[in-house]
């Protein structure tokens, strides 16, 4: 059931150790029976209309077809194209691809209490959660064995492909992974603050755009980076697991030609609440999207035509291009994650436009 908004954001607002499950069902239990069944109706219409809002988006952009780069260049069209979201149900589209939150929501099969111990006891436990190790914030998952930082931002060889050199596409690569590791590994861009590492490296036609649009309220270009929520997260380590691939091939769109690079990743960070170290828990992002080389007006361009990242375990009922992770004692989400648990470590597996529920991470 999702509470009225005057009523969640009071909820939110409550400082971490708050008994915010015992608070919300407090609330819940002074209503009536029939306020109960006006405001389950009230979710369901709003559910509803989202959905309806999300394909009518999809629909737009579509018809729109791929809005692309400074319209004063020939072959280019009006404005570069909103970046792919990170989050379910409401979907955000470039060139008609999807990017969406894998989310553990309220779902209870998503925590493994080890790993989400708090820094005191909770009020109303009956059970002694156990010790977190936060010296090693990576043992025992998949990310163990993955490679610190930009070293596990790996590459195909550069070869001679879609009229470039080889020279040119090695130097495009190099500048892909600068591009990855200042949107996913830089530290002020991963704690809130200003993403001006990536937004320096973008092409000059991209760079302005991007810093316009971080905060823009319907297609704001901080989805294309990993920020935390300022404030929400410390790092319990400096070290952040990478691990996956890209694939090299062509492009062609009207009369511009070159090489595509498809990308996919999973990039793990471990974070905790701030001043509460044994909150330590792992947040996976799973990076998707494309990067194209090419040369125009003998210049060769590195542009990120897509990129973006479905994150877990993250709040669905966010909206302002922040991650918001959820925590076990973070109060309920407002948006239902919904279908059978996915691993949030598999590099493939189909995307999705819905609020779905991970095994743990």
């Amino acid at each position: 059931m999702t509470q009225p908004r005057h009523d969640a954001a009071r909820i939110y607002a409550m400082p971490h150790g708050d008994d915010l499950d015992q608070r919300f069902n407090d609330l819940v239990s002074q209503m009536d029976a029939d306020e109960q069944r006006r405001m389950r109706s009230s979710a369901k219409k709003d559910a509803k209309s989202a959905r309806s809002a999300s394909n009518e988006d999809k629909e737009r952009l579509r018809e729109a077809g791929r809005l692309r780069r400074d319209a004063g260049r020939a072959g280019w069209d009006a404005t570069p194209p909103p970046p792919r979201r990170r989050r379910a149900g409401r979907a955000w589209l470039a060139g008609a691809a999807i990017t969406v939150t894998l989310a553990a929501a309220a779902v209870v099969v998503t925590m493994r209490p080890d790993l989400f111990a708090p820094s005191g006891p909770l009020p109303g436990d009956t059970f002694e959660l156990a010790p977190v190790d936060v010296t090693r914030p990576f043992a025992g998952s998949p990310a163990e064995k993955y490679a610190d930082g930009a070293a596990g931002f790996t590459l195909p060889e550069a070869k001679a492909i879609g009229g470039l050199t080889k020279r040119d596409v090695a130097a495009g690569l190099d500048r892909a992974r600068e591009l990855l590791a200042a949107a996913y590994l830089d530290k002020k861009t991963v704690l809130g603050g200003k993403p001006e590492a990536f937004a320096k490296l973008l092409h000059r036609d991209q760079r302005g755009w991007f810093r316009e649009n971080l905060t823009d309220k319907k297609y704001a270009t901080r989805y294309m980076v990993h920020s935390f929520a300022p404030g929400t997260v410390e790092l319990t380590t400096d070290v952040i697991k990478v691990n996956g691939r890209a694939t090299l091939g062509t492009f062609k769109e009207k009369e511009l030609r070159g090489a595509s690079v498809k990308l996919n990743y999973l990039v793990v960070y471990a974070v905790h609440q701030p001043g509460r170290p044994l909150t330590m828990m792992r947040v996976v992002a799973h990076v998707t999207g494309e990067i194209q080389l090419f040369r125009q007006e003998g210049r060769l361009v590195t542009w990120v035509e897509d990129l973006g990242a479905a994150t877990a375990p993250a709040r669905c009922d966010t909206d302002d291009g922040f991650v918001h992770p959820y925590f076990d004692d973070s109060a309920p989400d407002a948006v239902k994650a919904t279908g059978k648990p996915k691993d949030p470590y598999a590099l493939d597996q189909p995307e999705s436009d819905e609020c779905t529920t991970t095994d743990p991470t």
